[in-house]
Parts: C-alpha cells; sequence; structure tokens
C-alpha cells in the first residue's frame, strides 16, 4: 500500500535563531514525499497558532537546537491547544542544556498535547512516526456538487 503524504508545518521555537536544523529537516521530510511549509526561526507562539489555524497542517514539527526546547516547545503546543487545535504535534532536537534527556520534562510536553518527543534530534523516529501517521490519516472525501434544478415558473 503507497502511503500518502502529509502536508507538515515546521517551525523553530520562539527563542531559537538557528536555521540549519529546518532546511535539514524540510529536505529530509521532502525527499520522503511530504508537503513541507517552513515557518523559520524565531517563531512566536502567535504566529504558529495563526499559521495553523489558516492552513490546518496534517502535522506540526516543532525543531530546536539552542538548548530551550522543553520551555518553548510546551508553550508553543499549550498555545496550540489553548486554540482548541487538535492536530499532531511533535517537538524535537536539542531540548535542554543539560546534555541529557530530561524525563519530567518530556512527560510535561506529552501531558500538554504533545503527540511525541524527540530528544537529540532523533530524525528516525521522527521518520517512522511521520510515515504511521500518513497509513493512518485518510485523505478527505471530496463533497459532492450540489445540483439545484430550477423550478418551472408557471
Amino acid at each position: 500500500m503507497r502511503r500518502r503524504s502529509l502536508t507538515i508545518l515546521l517551525t523553530g521555537t520562539a527563542s531559537d535563531s538557528h536555521t540549519w536544523n529546518l532546511v535539514y529537516l524540510r529536505l529530509f521530510l521532502e525527499e520522503r514525499g511530504h508537503r513541507v511549509r517552513c515557518l523559520g526561526p524565531c517563531v512566536p507562539d502567535e504566529l504558529l497558532v495563526a499559521a495553523c489555524t489558516e492552513s490546518a497542517p496534517e502535522l506540526v514539527v516543532i525543531s530546536s537546537v539552542n538548548g530551550h526546547g522543553y520551555r518553548d516547545g510546551l508553550s508553543a503546543v499549550r498555545s496550540l491547544r489553548s486554540a482548541g487545535l487538535g492536530l499532531p504535534v511533535v517537538v524535537g532536537g536539542k531540548l535542554g542544556v543539560a546534555g541529557r534527556t530530561d524525563p519530567a520534562q518530556r512527560a510535561l510536553l506529552l501531558e500538554a498535547g504533545c503527540d511525541a518527543v524527540f530528544d537529540d534530534g532523533d530524525v528516525e523516529a521522527l521518520r517512522v512516526f511521520a510515515a504511521d501517521l500518513a497509513s493512518a490519516v485518510r485523505p478527505p472525501v471530496p463533497a459532492l456538487p450540489r445540483i439545484v434544478v430550477p423550478r418551472a415558473v408557471a
């Protein structure tokens, strides 16, 4: 069975000005057949919510390499969930500054509404997540055109 491609919104976090991670992830996801829109670095929560509301992506990928991904990711996902957006959201990259994963921070991200947390840039786990999501998501059924038959005037 051929997997369907996803429409993915890729973004950096509010405090992260790095771009190489976004370039890499965009290429990585596009090479797997997904359509990717990248908001770029230093994306405030309000812009992320507006972009998701406007374009309704099938997956949001939040990437951070400055070590503040736990904090910024938590703020971003809380903003998305507060806005009533139930779309799948994942956070990954260098999420903390301690040089090791933090199970408590990971749990907070999941409790806040992240569907997955990929510490240390686990792109293989992201690939599997996106592929599984693409297999599970059914394409929308197009609405049948409504036919209006004019009434005869007597």
